[in-house]
């Protein structure tokens, strides 16, 4: 059989992931901090026809010179498909409890309380809309827990000067499983003449909640950094994990160990660049008409060497 076949099926296959990377990053095109992917390929194994030479030893005006190899490629494959992680652009809300990374980093979220937590669980993400529970817990939209630094007592009060736990600061970076979930109290030591009137977020993750007149710092928002971030794995819900080869979470303050600062009010949008995709969609389509045309050309003198007997 020609080879020109198969080399046309494996094109076609691949094209045909990459318009469905395509059709992906299309789809999330106003999903919150979504990263768009791309497809790489790779060419696949050469058939050798004939070995290189090397030039003979003699004299060079009297002897034959080197030839190369001669090789037919054997199709297409799929080499990657990387992730693109930098910032997208933030878009104002104007909820409180909306929150945008600005710079590097990733928001820290389990579904447990922490004296739970299973281990390596935490997952990371970029989505910061977030709302606030019935028990004032600070939760993604699926109800997962925004991890962090507590400074509340047992009892869920403020305790004094603020002090907070664990220390997001420290050398080396918390573990993991030693962070709290960021809560909210609706009132100030539990007096109902004490309520929340309001909240903000600052660039270091601060939380202060001003009960009454009285502002005071209730806690501080986590984030995870990781020396290859393309190295993470999609979980759906725009949620990640961290690999082998992304490395491991490096737990710290916004602001602080090259994280991002955090904006609150702001949301990241997606990554997807429409006009790309657009362009990329028109490209491989006349890429994978192009295959299957070899493919028909193959079968055309296929059947004209049939055609040889009559």
């Amino acid at each position: 059989m020609l080879r020109s076949l198969f080399s046309g099926v494996s094109g076609m296959k691949s094209q045909q992931t990459k318009m469905d990377v395509i059709g992906n990053n299309i789809a999330n095109a106003n999903t919150t901090a979504f990263k768009a992917s791309r497809v790489m390929f790779k060419d696949m194994l050469s058939q050798t026809m004939q070995s290189a030479s090397a030039p003979a030893d003699t004299d060079p005006q009297n002897s034959v010179g080197g030839t190369n190899a001669k090789q037919v490629g054997l199709g297409v494959a799929i080499a990657g498909v990387d992730t693109d992680m930098s910032q997208g652009a933030l878009q104002p809300t104007s909820r409180s409890t909306d929150i945008a990374i600005q710079g590097n980093g990733f928001f820290i979220v389990n579904n447990v309380q922490p004296s739970n937590t299973a281990p390596g669980y935490p997952r990371f993400t970029r989505d910061g809309g977030f709302t606030l529970d019935a028990k004032g817990y600070l939760v993604t939209s699926e109800g997962l827990h925004v991890l962090g630094a507590s400074a509340l007592d047992a009892s869920g009060n403020p305790v004094a000067a603020g002090t907070l736990a664990p220390d997001l600061s420290a050398s080396p970076s918390p573990a993991l499983d030693t962070l709290v979930a960021i809560k909210i109290p609706l009132s100030d030591g539990g007096t109902p003449a004490n309520k929340l009137k309001s909240f903000s977020v600052e660039k270091d993750g601060t939380i202060r909640a001003i009960y009454t007149d009285n502002p005071v710092v209730i806690g501080k928002i986590a984030v995870a950094n990781f020396q290859n971030e393309a190295g993470l794995e999609k979980l759906g819900s725009n949620l990640y994990k961290n690999t082998s080869n992304s490395g491991t979470a490096e737990v710290g303050a916004p602001n602080e160990k090259g994280a991002g600062s955090l904006e609150q009010g702001f949301l990241e949008m997606s990554k997807v660049d429409l006009a790309n995709e657009f362009t990329e969609m028109i490209i491989t389509s006349r890429a994978f008409q192009a295959n299957s045309r070899t493919i028909t050309t193959s079968d055309e003198m296929l059947q004209e060497l049939l055609n040889l007997k009559r």
